[in-house]
């Protein structure tokens, strides 16, 4: 049995406390941000599965506050950039200058590392920047390392990119090729907060309160947890919930149902299926559980899948989104 596999390995305790740290960072994050209780576990999901995450949203929704208050709350080092129109691959990464060595007289390259070298990267409004740009980042983020000059420089561990779109403003926007967005785990929509919430964040924010936050985990403990999650065990009939409900998603399948091939141009790739998987593992030890079970396969197909459907000229036409795509599958797959 995977539970009692697992057991073997004498990670039951770090299981224990990854849960305990989980409650703990919440109740922190609380301090700062209202509700949101659904957003802030899929970024857990996302770090702790060595995940990237594309947030989406209107202006005024904290993503930026949320994703500071993160750091702070984890003790890793956080860098935010602003994506500009003129914004340059080396504004990223860094760039060389030349030094005198005051000693010899002697003149050098001397590499000065750029934003991208911190813990949590937030890109603000990645899709305003040319491809060029972009596509440094986006390097980074599968590589977790920069070559300049000749020169590979590693990035530190645990290295997290959180990038955030506008949905409303799109003009001289250069949207994320779908080769670029399947770098993202997860692509997570914020909604407006409720009318109570609404109060509540009225109220914290135009008061003199300022919340102390306390560091929960550090650098090493997440790097030991995301080792944690690739040593949980899965039942086959899991993953194969997870492979079978991408492959559904492919049109030119012959398991798909007959609405994805009128609605969906292009399906998920293998990538989502390995993402289901890391994510269910991950949400089930954020819970206490051993190992994960259908149910945490499809708590996170939403935010896996909506970014990795092209849909058809038919779907566009009758108003259908990737979401309600993916709610249709999940609920011909109960």
């Amino acid at each position: 049995m995977p539970v009692l596999e697992f057991q073997k390995s004498g990670d039951v305790e770090s299981v224990r406390q990854l849960s305990e740290s989980y409650r703990a960072l919440c109740s922190e994050i609380g301090k700062v941000i209202v509700g949101q209780q659904s957003i802030i576990e899929h970024l857990l999901i996302s770090l702790l599965s060595r995940g990237h995450c594309l947030l989406i949203g209107v202006p005024g929704l904290a993503k930026t506050l949320l994703i500071k208050t993160l750091a702070e709350t984890l003790e890793l080092k956080f860098s935010r950039i602003q994506f500009t129109p003129d914004l340059m691959p080396s504004d990223i990464t860094g760039t060389e200058i030349i030094e005198d060595n005051r000693a010899t007289g002697q003149k050098s390259f001397k590499f000065v590392h750029g934003p991208v070298f911190a813990n949590i990267i937030l890109a603000d409004e990645i899709n305003r920047t040319p491809p060029k740009t972009q596509a440094a980042l986006l390097e980074a983020m599968q590589e977790h390392h920069v070559t300049a000059a000749g020169e590979t420089y590693q990035l530190k561990e645990p290295f997290f990119v959180l990038a955030t779109q506008n949905p409303i403003e799109q003009e001289g926007t250069y949207p994320l090729p779908e080769a670029q967005l399947d770098r993202f785990m997860f692509a997570l929509w914020l909604d407006y907060p409720s009318a109570d919430e609404e109060l509540q964040i009225v109220k914290s924010t135009t008061s003199p309160y300022v919340p102390e936050l306390k560091h929960v985990l550090g650098a090493s403990h997440i790097i030991a947890f995301q080792d944690l999650v690739r040593r949980v065990p899965v039942a086959d009939n899991v993953i194969q919930y997870a492979v079978q409900l991408v492959s559904k998603t492919r049109p030119h399948s012959s398991s798909t149902p007959s609405f994805v091939k009128n609605w969906i141009q292009w399906g998920a790739g293998p990538r989502a299926s390995q993402y289901l998987i890391l994510g269910a593992k991950t949400r089930a030890i954020l819970q206490g559980r051993h190992t994960p079970d259908i149910n945490d396969v499809r708590s996170i197909a939403a935010p896996v899948l909506r970014h990795r459907l092209v849909t058809s000229f038919n779907a566009e036409a009758e108003g259908v989104s990737t979401v309600q795509i993916v709610d249709k599958l999940l609920a011909e797959s109960a």
